[in-house]
């Protein structure tokens, strides 16, 4: 039997990403850990979903609570991925580099760099969906959303 493995993200020195990217730091702390001390997988995923919820504030000038409790644009995900490159531990920080990847009618792909010290230790990939939360179907990425985060495409990419 063939193990099967997948191909993993690409490691990137954060040295090498964008300087107009938006990065969010967050220490590593006792609740994130399992009994090995490392960073349990799923945490990863929850301290994804902050950086993606400063990236709106900070590295967009968008109000992300206010979208989604104000505005009902529901700004969830269909796809959600990491590859874990060397384990994180209590008493790190992980510094998570947000980047787009791709958009399309009402999706965006994010691709997240995660360093510690500078050295790569995951690569997450998530798709958000823009959805009216009132009927539960995916709309249109409203256009203050779209500009903005075309605009952070272009920023990151000079």
């Amino acid at each position: 039997m063939t193990a099967l493995r997948p191909a993993r993200a690409p490691a990137i020195a954060a040295a090498d990403l964008p300087a107009a990217a938006f990065t969010a730091a967050q220490p590593i702390r006792f609740e994130h850990c399992d009994p090995a001390g490392i960073v349990f997988f799923a945490r990863t995923f929850g301290m994804m979903q902050i950086a993606v919820e400063d990236w709106f504030v900070a590295g967009l000038g968008l109000d992300y609570h206010g979208t989604i409790r104000d505005r009902r644009v529901g700004l969830g995900y269909v796809r959600a991925e990491c590859d874990y490159l060397k384990p994180l531990r209590m008493g790190d920080r992980l510094d998570l580099t947000v980047l787009v990847e791709a958009m399309g009618r009402s999706s965006i792909g994010l691709v997240l760099h995660g360093h510690r010290d500078g050295e790569p230790v995951l690569a997450g990939r998530l798709v958000l969906v823009t959805t009216d939360l009132d009927e539960a179907a995916a709309i249109p990425i409203p256009a203050d959303i779209r500009e903005a985060v075309e605009s952070y495409q272009r920023r990151c990419a000079t």
